[in-house]
């Protein structure tokens, strides 16, 4: 399975990472039935920690990373999330993203939150705030439990999964709540027919774990079907606007699911851009 251009990650590496850091929330004091906040960019520890915070019957409620810290602080509220996990910076377009300075903003109106794990992606670079006794390492914290593994929470059906909020363009964002079963049995069962994934395909949804395209057809749906895919942290037309051509190049992508707004930009920008690659693995 291809994470990112700069990691790779197989079935076994992901295993072991949401054990650790589904240990490592347990011991910040999470359980069943607790919220976690996930506020990220597209990096790996993204997936890892919805699917730790699934393992132990903690819903997710991830907040898409180019909100504003009082879209972040109203979902946190209205959620009662316990933790926040984020990253000390993001990139888009070679810039920083100022996750871990919006997290904070945030939460100084959220008294729910008792810790903020924090993914070292920028680093020194960053230049981040820090609160002792709230803030935590991930690197430092997950890292300690490699090895454990967590025995998954036993759930009834109907236990709630994770909370997805509209995104407010038309009033007060609402959580629209998923639950476990028929959620997973929705999107694995869409994922293998819809895009007739074969064992040897190389899948890629261009989307982002903010909305529920990512959580479906990036994380819960290919994984549950043992797909081997590509999650990308930038955007389609950094460095140039070749660059997702040059990835289904790279990977030899075999699927490439997007969105119809993708394809009409692209479609202004012209052919030139595709015909630079050898996309004949696209079936």
């Amino acid at each position: 399975m291809l994470f990112r251009s700069t990691r790779t990650l197989t079935y076994a590496d992901l295993y072991r990472e949401v054990n650790a850091c589904a240990a490592a929330l347990k011991k910040l004091g999470v359980g069943k039935g607790d919220r976690v906040a996930i506020y990220m960019g597209m990096v790996p520890e993204a997936a890892i920690a919805m699917l730790a915070c699934t393992r132990i019957g903690a819903p997710h409620t991830v907040v898409f990373g180019g909100f504003s810290p009082d879209a972040l602080a109203g979902r946190i509220q209205d959620s009662e999330a316990k933790l926040v996990i984020t990253q000390d910076a993001g990139w888009r377009r070679g810039a920083q993203v100022p996750l871990k300075a919006n997290t904070d903003d945030a939460v100084k109106d959220c008294p729910s939150v008792e810790h903020v794990l924090v993914v070292r992606r920028v680093g020194e670079a960053a230049n981040i705030g820090w609160t002792e006794g709230r803030d935590v390492w991930w690197h430092e914290v997950v890292d300690a439990e490699r090895g454990q593994e967590v025995e998954p929470e036993h759930l009834p059906a109907e236990h709630p999964m994770f909370i997805l909020y509209t995104s407010g363009t038309t009033g007060k964002p609402k959580g629209v709540l998923h639950t476990t079963a028929g959620y997973l049995t929705g999107v694995t069962a869409t994922t293998k027919y819809i895009f007739d994934l074969k064992d040897d395909d190389i899948y890629w949804c261009t989307a982002d774990v903010g909305w529920v395209t990512g959580h479906s057809y990036i994380v819960y749906g290919p994984l549950s079907n043992g797909a081997t895919e590509v999650i990308f942290e930038g955007t389609p037309d950094y460095p140039d606007k070749d660059r997702w051509w040059e990835l289904s190049e790279n990977y030899k992508v075999s699927i490439l699911y997007t969105a119809p707004t993708a394809i009409r930009t692209m479609m202004r920008w012209g052919t030139e851009y595709p015909a630079k690659h050898d996309l004949s693995s696209l079936r």
